[in-house]
């Protein structure tokens, strides 16, 4: 049953605990390791290890080869045991902040009596939570079941009202030491215990103090593990022809193993699928692949712990064994930091940890298609797929993507180069964007866009292309047919359009494309606010003349007008600023140094579109063999002209060895 103390108990406890503080014994002990000095001191104090507390006066030195090493000097004492205890519902509201605190069960005080050579001798010990506190009577009674009728009542009075669980001197006792108690001793379990056998006292016989049971130890080579507590209940409540543990060996620990704590998921079976706050799982999205970035930690390697010696109750040294070290696992792309224990990564990419080592590796291998079996594809590195990506999943990628398969209507995004060795049938939908170029067999229905250059070998039909140096269509059926497509500086194929017609093709150059899009957006953008402002204008015209009117305008329609001239100004204000924007794009594109130019190696056909810069002319009529440009606002027509490219020199990359 817990009990709670009150403020006024609570101080009395930590007074009580101030007087033991200060009645503590103090020892110095060195020794050439910490845990050797605390072993040593909890010898001395024949104390526990685990109730021995300490300061450290000087820390040790291991010195090198022995030379320049220093003992490690402690200050140590048996710390005291310490009662918990609970607040009281009955304090002050003022200590309404306190918090509860865990106790043992209400104990009642009690009396204790021992013979001994100094006389009769009597403790009282105090109460505990809510326990009763000992009377006058208990005490009598105690001495008088011993046989003793010839004490000191004042003193005893005294003893009880303190309570302070000491002995002292109450009466006479005339001893007689042949029949005193006797104590045997059983070391047993291999030196990891001593028991005590005690015969009681025979007429005039002295009960056994627990100063005699120490001494009684020492001379029998007990003198380490000693148990405190249990000499003080052998002291007050003693037993009789009955084995009582008295002291406890320690037995070593071994050191801890060294260890490797993986800031990663090693086992990929305890990989778990994203939930959605909604509780909707996204089976596409299987997290299998782990990104890190340069300078991520990775792991940490704990150090091999050093072993704790054991002892034996007769002092014996009990060896122990020292944890094994094992050498880091640092694979490729990876280091140790310098603090010896940080395992870093050295590049972006996927960290593994295989046969042993862990590795960053910067190209992904897809052995297969990305479906179901794969989820989505996410990674800080080169992407190589040796399937094909299925319709709805994604790859994306900081490095390359290399595909040997095709490409449904799926996301396929690169800040490199993206290698597709077939080609893309989107079927309307999906995007393929590279940072830097996008190489394929064919695009059917779909959204590609490129940093640098759009290069396929069959054919585009009726997609959206948009690059920021060139398109090329080379091949033995190199068309374009139908959609739109926009080029910085050239876009290059054998067929231009149809024969037969069918969906219109667009073919756009001479200006940054992103830019240009940029501005019809803005300029799109300038065309539906400026409907706005008519709306407004022609509401507040309205009513400006009904007031006019009237003079005076009811109280809502006044607020509506006021409403309407505050969001006509900020109408203005936006369009003032898209005005501004719009003129900064046409400089910059009116600036490009791009020549700009639309070359057909085979046929153009009637249909087609063409614009270069911001001049447009529809083809009429079927063209051969011609590379159009611009000439003084002017679209001209002249010889074909072969696109002279270094990126179509080299050829598709490799992503094994391309940035």
């Amino acid at each position: 049953m817990a009990v709670r103390l009150g403020m006024t108990e609570i101080a009395e406890l930590m007074r009580r605990y101030l007087e033991e503080d200060g009645s503590r014994k103090f020892l110095t002990v060195e020794g050439k390791t910490l845990e050797a000095a605390l072993h040593d001191a909890a010898m001395q104090l024949q104390a526990p290890l685990s109730r021995i507390e300490y300061e450290i006066i000087a820390k040790g030195n291991a010195g090198v080869l022995s030379m320049g090493a220093k003992p490690w000097r402690i200050k140590a004492y048996v710390a005291a045991k310490r009662q918990e205890v609970e607040i009281s519902s009955a304090f002050s509201p003022l200590d309404s902040n306190l918090e509860e605190i865990p106790v043992f069960k209400d104990v009642d005080g009690e009396c204790f009596v021992r013979l001994s050579a100094d006389g009769v001798l009597l403790k009282v010990s105090p109460p505990l939570g809510r326990g009763r506190k000992a009377t006058e009577r208990n005490a009598i009674d105690r001495l008088e079941n011993r046989g003793i009728h010839n004490y000191d009542g004042a003193i005893i009075k005294e003893a009880v009202r303190q309570a302070a669980g000491e002995y002292v001197r109450v009466g006479e006792f005339i001893s007689n030491p042949s029949n005193d108690a006797l104590i045997t001793v059983d070391v047993t379990d291999q030196e990891m215990k001593a028991f005590v056998i005690l015969t009681p006292p025979g007429a005039g016989g002295c009960d056994v103090s627990k100063e005699t049971i120490v001494s009684f130890l020492r001379n029998n080579r007990v003198v380490f593990g000693v148990l405190d507590a249990a000499l003080v209940e052998i002291e007050d409540k003693p037993r009789y022809r009955e084995p009582l543990l008295v002291a406890e060996g320690a037995k070593p620990q071994n050191g801890k193993e060294a260890a490797v704590v993986f800031n990663f998921e090693t086992d990929k079976s305890k990989m778990r699928l994203k939930e959605a706050s909604d509780g909707r799982v996204n089976f596409k999205e299987l997290n299998l692949i782990q990104n890190v970035v340069a300078g991520q930690p990775l792991a940490r390697k704990n150090p091999p712990e050093q072993g704790q010696v054991g002892r034996t109750v007769t002092g014996k040294v009990i060896p122990t064994r020292n944890g094994k070290d094992i050498p880091p696992p640092v694979g490729r792309n990876v280091h140790m930091a310098d603090d010896g224990i940080t395992l870093i990564a050295d590049i972006n990419g996927q960290v593994t940890f295989i046969g042993g080592k862990i590795n960053v590796e910067e190209i992904l291998t897809v052995q297969g298609d990305v479906s179901l079996k794969t989820g989505n594809v996410m990674f800080l590195g080169t992407v190589v797929v040796y399937g094909s990506v299925e319709d709805g999943f994604s790859v994306k990628a900081s490095g390359n993507v290399e595909i040997r398969g095709n490409v449904g209507k799926s996301e396929v995004i690169a800040e490199g180069d993206i290698v597709i060795y077939q080609g893309v049938n989107a079927k309307g939908g999906g995007l393929v964007q590279a940072g830097k170029n996008v190489w394929a067999k064919f695009i059917e229905n779909g959204f590609v866009e490129a940093g640098e250059n759009i290069i396929v070998s069959d054919g585009i039909i009726n997609t959206t292309a948009v690059a920021n140096k060139k398109i090329i269509c080379q091949g033995k059926r190199a068309s374009i047919v139908g959609g739109r497509y926009r080029a910085c500086e050239e876009i290059n194929a054998k067929s231009l359009g149809s024969p037969v017609g069918g969906a219109e093709t667009i073919l756009e150059v001479g200006y940054d494309p992103k830019s240009k899009e940029k501005m019809d957006q803005i300029s799109a953008q300038s065309v539906h606010l400026k409907r706005q402002l008519d709306d407004f204008d022609k509401n507040i015209a309205t009513l400006n003349s009904i007031k006019k009117q009237k003079k005076v305008l009811p109280e809502d329609k006044e607020a509506i007008l006021q409403d309407y001239v505050l969001r006509r100004d900020e109408l203005v204000g936006e369009l003032r600023a898209l005005a501004k924007e719009i003129e900064s794009l046409q400089v910059y594109l009116n600036g490009l140094k791009s020549r700009g130019r639309i070359s057909a190696s085979g046929r153009i056909y009637p249909g087609v579109k063409i614009c270069i810069k911001d001049v447009r002319e529809d083809i009429k009529t079927e063209q051969k063999g011609v590379t159009f440009y611009l000439d003084n606002q002017l679209v001209r027509t002249t010889k074909y002209e072969e696109p002279e490219d270094e990126v179509l020199k080299r050829g598709r990359p490799d992503v094994n060895t391309a940035n």
